[in-house]
């Protein structure tokens, strides 16, 4: 199925479709468009994003300014910062992240709006299904295989406790949780939860976790992850393990094993469609994309924090990293 969504995203952007809501001229004709680019908070992995959005929009040769916007964690921001775009008149609208992405949405009905790295965009009403888009609004998911990585981390820490904070205010994360619980039930795992609702409380909940579990799973939560420092010493200090589905924050160090798609590569396809649009294709029509090839993804071992949690990593899968920490550095493959 994701293959002919692929396949009709590519037979959309031949054919040029009208814009949708009648909205960007050709590129050809010169115009240079203002595009909205929002994200919930600042971290790498949607730093990331932002960059490889701009990067191929940049690179087709469609001339753009951007309006970049950070919500700083906070909802009602978010939606001021969806109010400003509309009143712009921005050409298209991008929301990095589930609460500006819905916060456009529902803002912004008569220029394209495009999502990046949305968990469940059905579960967070942004489309009614992942075939196709809904009326102006379209985008790509960041959804990662959860039950995989709690298998992973079972097997390869040998966890009989798993610890998950999450946000409670946020549909991605409450998404996540249900992953995360269905991974535990099937793996014979006892899982323990702390809900936060901002940055602030990360470090609280890492602390009243540490004390009950054998290791820490983390999803895609941008709350956690803006916080993530504190969350990697918390842990490292009682020498329990961190498993992470997000690379990029595994790269500083402190969490012995991370597998996650790479977040740049996800804003260059997030770009891509933004792309397609301006050049005429309908986002009610564009089928919404997820990162599914091998060359998507990464693997990071940290030795240095395997090795503080008494973890010894299999073979095959310290030779089919990517990405090694060891000795206080980082070594790609």
């Amino acid at each position: 199925m994701k293959k002919l969504c692929a396949a009709f995203t590519a037979v959309l952007f031949t054919a040029g479709l009208v814009s949708a809501m009648g909205g960007a001229d050709a590129p050809s004709s010169g115009k240079t468009y203002k595009i909205g680019i929002a994200k919930i908070v600042q971290h790498q992995a949607l730093d990331d994003i932002e960059r490889g959005i701009m990067d191929v929009i940049n690179e087709s040769g469609i001339k753009a300014n951007y309006d970049l916007q950070n919500a700083n964690g906070d909802v009602n921001t978010a939606a001021q910062i969806a109010s400003r775009y509309r009143d712009e008149r921005v050409d298209v609208a991008v929301g990095i992240a589930t609460p500006v992405a819905v916060a456009l949405a529902n803002t912004i009905k008569d220029v394209p709006v495009v999502f990046g790295t949305i968990t469940d965009p059905v579960g967070a009403g942004l489309v009614s299904t992942t075939a196709h888009g809904e009326r102006n609004v379209t985008g790509m998911s960041d959804a990662i295989p959860t039950d995989q990585h709690v298998k992973l981390f079972k097997e390869v820490a040998g966890i009989k406790t798993l610890g998950y904070i999450y946000t409670s205010n946020e549909a991605n994360s409450a998404s996540a949780l249900n992953l995360v619980k269905k991974g535990c039930a099937e793996q014979g795992l006892t899982l323990v939860t702390q809900a936060i609702t901002n940055s602030s409380e990360v470090k609280q909940a890492a602390e009243t976790l540490v004390k009950r579990v054998d290791g820490l799973y983390l999803s895609t939560d941008n709350t956690v992850f803006s916080a993530l420092p504190a969350v990697v010493n918390v842990f490292a200090k009682a020498k329990k393990p961190i498993f992470s589905g997000d690379v990029t924050g595994a790269k500083n160090g402190g969490i012995f094993m991370a597998s996650g798609f790479n977040y740049y590569k996800a804003g260059r396809a997030t770009g891509e469609m933004v792309v397609e649009i301006l050049r005429g294709a309908k986002p009610a029509d564009m089928p919404i994309r997820f990162m599914t090839e091998p060359s998507d993804s990464d693997l990071l071992i940290d030795v240095d924090a395997a090795a503080a949690c008494g973890i010894a990593i299999p073979k095959k899968y310290a030779e089919s990293a990517n990405y090694i920490y060891q000795n206080g550095k980082l070594t790609a493959r």
